[in-house]
């Protein structure tokens, strides 16, 4: 006999659990914890199986019946209503993972135990942040060219045609992932390529004329700020390394007696070590330094927070209070004087100098080869160098003939 709602709300738990059937092959289990469970018993090949249709009162008698008709049309057409609930179920567990917010996260993390650096990522994510508002939350296979050009012309609609082209690799590198994690077969940014308006570029500002440079140096000197400020401001003509991997050294990577910066992977652009010979001079402002702030992990800490280096701003921000507006010069701009001076004094072999820079070389066959440091080449371009600056730094001394200035090493 069909069951109606006055039975089931009238059927108490017992000491073991029974079964209040309705027909069909469904029925009510009613457990001895008083919880009330839809079950339906049906045959597929033979063999006897059971579907959990919903709990009582969450799925009403009626609602029930509904889905019980559903499943035993399955059943009638050869199929299984357990299979296509666990497929379903499987599906829906997966469009969780394969939205694009999901997969973005993975990668992310992907990244970071690999070591890329954090405000690396960090960037990767403000940029992304860009697209998730349109379709972070929608799966990767659902996503066209067209949906990612909407996020990136909002961008580009504001003038920020460099965020935007940034924006549009940050988004490939995703669904690239996406490819590589069998999630989909293609990446709808490439169809992109040349949508976006090309930004226009600009240089770092460098001070690349001797006597404008040496102008800098001496200004640099007279700065009177905190000394970790002062040092960084004076090291960065000097060794000319880029500014993050300065701002953030630490002390544990000296070895002042064998005047040698190691630099781990880990803090490098590039993801390489990197070594860098110290000139006497560099040697001589890091031992007077290391009185003050020895003590600290950082070589420049932070006023206030020892635990973090100098902010990303506190030496350009030196640079402008000394009179250097940010079309004259910037702390990024020292990579671009030292290049320049040293590959016009003739001197030094263009690989060495590139080797110091620590750059990568763009020719994968070449780079190769190109295994040495040139340590001992460095080694005597930077004491050249920095005797060089010692030498602009001076009052009234402009040597035009850069190889004449201190002698063909």
């Amino acid at each position: 006999m069909p069951l109606t709602d006055r039975t089931i709300r009238n059927a108490k738990p017992a000491a073991k659990a029974y079964k209040l059937a309705d027909g069909g092959g469904m029925f009510l289990l009613v457990n001895s914890n008083g919880s009330r469970l839809w079950r339906l018993k049906y045959r597929v090949d033979g063999r006897e199986k059971l579907l959990a249709i919903g709990a009582y009162p969450d799925v009403s008698l009626a609602r029930a019946r509904e889905r019980r008709d559903v499943a035993r049309k399955v059943i009638a057409s050869g199929g299984d209503p357990s299979a296509l609930k666990r497929q379903a179920h499987k599906e829906a567990k997966a469009a969780e993972t394969n939205t694009f917010r999901a997969v973005a996260e993975e990668h992310l993390a992907k990244l970071t135990r690999e070591g890329l650096a954090e405000v690396t990522l960090a960037k990767r994510r403000w940029l992304l942040d860009f697209a998730y508002p349109l379709f972070g939350d929608q799966d990767v296979r659902s996503i066209s060219s067209a949906d990612v050009l909407q996020a990136l012309r909002r961008v580009e609609v504001k003038g920020h045609h460099e965020t935007a082209r940034r924006l549009r690799s940050a988004i490939g590198s995703v669904f690239r992932y996406a490819i590589a994690t069998a999630r989909i077969e293609n990446d709808p940014t490439i169809a992109l390529r040349g949508a976006l308006t090309t930004p226009k570029v600009r240089h770092r500002p460098a001070i690349t004329s001797d006597i404008e440079l040496g102008k800098l140096l001496r200004a640099i000197d007279t700065y009177q700020g905190q000394p970790a400020t002062c040092t960084a401001l004076q090291l960065m003509p000097i060794l000319f390394p880029r500014p993050g991997e300065l701002r953030a050294a630490r002390w544990a990577e000296f070895d002042l007696e064998a005047a040698i910066w190691s630099i781990p992977a880990e803090r490098m652009k590039m993801r390489r070590a990197h070594r860098l010979p110290l000139p006497r001079q560099a040697v001589a402002i890091l031992r007077e330094l290391h009185a003050v702030t020895g003590g600290n992990e950082y070589v420049f800490p932070c006023i206030g927070a020892g635990k973090k280096p100098i902010s990303e701003n506190t030496l350009n921000g030196a640079l402008r209070r000394l009179g250097f507006g940010p079309d004259v010069a910037t702390v990024h701009g020292f990579r671009a004087t030292a290049s320049t001076l040293l590959n016009e004094s003739g001197l030094w072999n263009p690989d060495a100098i590139e080797r110091q820079l620590a750059h990568a070389e763009g020719d994968q066959v070449r780079r190769a080869y190109l295994r040495g440091e040139h340590w001992e080449e460095r080694a005597r371009m930077m004491t050249w160098w920095a005797d060089y600056l010692d030498t602009l730094r001076a009052e009234n001394v402009i040597p035009f003939d850069r190889k004449r200035a201190l002698g063909t090493p």
